[in-house]
């Protein structure tokens, strides 16, 4: 039994209506209270972690949820509601583990944020530390109605949507992690579930993935990040990694510079199958593998040595980043499209410094060279398709 579901059997015996008389009788009555109170909490626990179902932890989130109390707890079972509990606490787990790399001073902003048209958001950011020079970590309950941009951006995907305004709910957590030592890599991580209407009923799906951007290359660092999402991917399904592991690939990037934003990760869209609390529970799995997947690298880097030629590399890159976000990457569309949007929230992902640089030229065989040919030609970093060439040739 953990600590947690003893203190929570605790608080519970103050709730249960016979705890008077329990009091005053013999200590053994109130152990045996006690234990069995342990026990049905116990059970409750194992029950919502088979069924992978949020539980409402209102002193661990980072602000109030965007959804009144009253109105979560009456629908716990919603699928919305669901996911607004995992997004709360991913985004409070993940801001305490960046805090625990900095120094003690620094922490993040919390702006709590409502628009008019419904919802809002929880924007984190750490600016200006010792170790990360930017960091943002958001996520965002909202619904109303989806202009008809929106709607053709969804139907280009194969969506098949009204070309009319349609109410839709959307929630999601994102993160950019921008640090302040070359050696350390970029993270970004978006996970988020919609729900439009239209006359046919309600569509839903999920999105997301988590890829890595670093300025120059630790091949154990590459193969850490993705084998820790390989093992998220395989709890569910097998085939999942390496249709992701291609898909972030190709969805991250730079086709005017002919190269790839970062070493890649996991991307995926449009997941309704092979059901809706299936999906969801991949999805949960993914956002718990953030944490193992980065955390470790920042500490192994965060310290190490590097002077004025790296930082102006590192700035380089900062902008291939921005041209990016700015050009191509469909979640920032989707949000400049959305009315009444929060344009501080949306640009968080943007570094807080950048440098574009006239016909800026890479030494040859320099570290530099070395990162630049892995943005060129995406790698198979846990030799995935060595081994099922292998197999193949096995079983001819």
């Amino acid at each position: 039994m953990t600590l947690k579901v003893i203190v929570r059997s605790i608080r519970t015996l103050s709730y249960v209506g016979g705890y008077k008389k329990i009091k005053d009788r013999p200590i053994k009555l109130y152990c045996a209270a006690l234990v069995g109170a342990g026990y049905m909490a116990y059970n409750q626990h194992k029950k919502n972690t088979a069924e992978m179902k949020e539980i409402i932890q209102l002193s661990n989130y980072m602000a109030e949820p965007i959804t009144p109390v009253d109105q979560l707890e009456k629908n716990r079972d919603d699928m919305k509601t669901q996911m607004e509990l995992l997004i709360m606490r991913i985004q409070a787990e993940f801001c305490r583990a960046l805090e625990k790399e900095e120094d003690e001073d620094a922490k993040f902003k919390v702006d709590r944020w409502m628009r008019k048209e419904g919802g809002g958001g929880i924007t984190c950011v750490l600016q200006d530390g010792r170790v990360f020079e930017k960091a943002g970590v958001n996520i965002s309950v909202v619904s109303g109605k989806l202009p008809p941009a929106a709607v053709q951006q969804m139907r280009s995907r194969g969506k098949k949507l009204e070309n009319s305004e349609l109410p839709f709910f959307a929630a999601g957590v994102s993160a950019v992690i921008h640090p302040r030592n070359p050696m350390v890599p970029t993270i970004h991580f978006n996970y988020r579930y919609f729900e439009v209407q239209d006359k046919d009923g309600v569509q839903w799906w999920f999105g997301g993935g988590t890829d890595l951007t670093p300025y120059y290359l630790d091949e154990q660092d590459a193969q850490h990040f993705h084998l820790t999402l390989k093992h998220a991917c395989d709890e569910h399904d097998t085939a999942y990694y390496p249709k992701f592991k291609k898909w972030c690939d190709d969805y991250f990037s730079i086709p005017h510079r002919g190269e790839r934003r970062g070493v890649g990760g996991i991307f995926f869209d449009d997941v309704d199958y092979p059901s809706q609390q299936e999906a969801f529970k991949f999805v949960t799995s993914c956002a718990e593998a953030v944490v193992p997947s980065y955390i470790p690298i920042v500490k192994k880097h965060k310290d190490a040595a590097y002077g004025y030629y790296e930082r102006q590399w590192q700035l380089v890159r900062r902008g291939r980043y921005v041209e990016f976000n700015l050009i191509y990457d469909r979640g920032t569309k989707f949000g400049l499209h959305t009315p009444d949007a929060r344009y501080e929230s949306i640009l968080m992902s943007l570094p807080l410094n950048a440098k574009w640089e006239y016909m800026h030229e890479i030494k040859p065989n320099s570290p530099e060279a070395e990162l630049m040919k892995v943005l060129k030609q995406p790698r198979d970093w846990l030799n995935i398709e060595k081994g099922q060439s292998q197999a193949q040739r096995s079983t001819a």
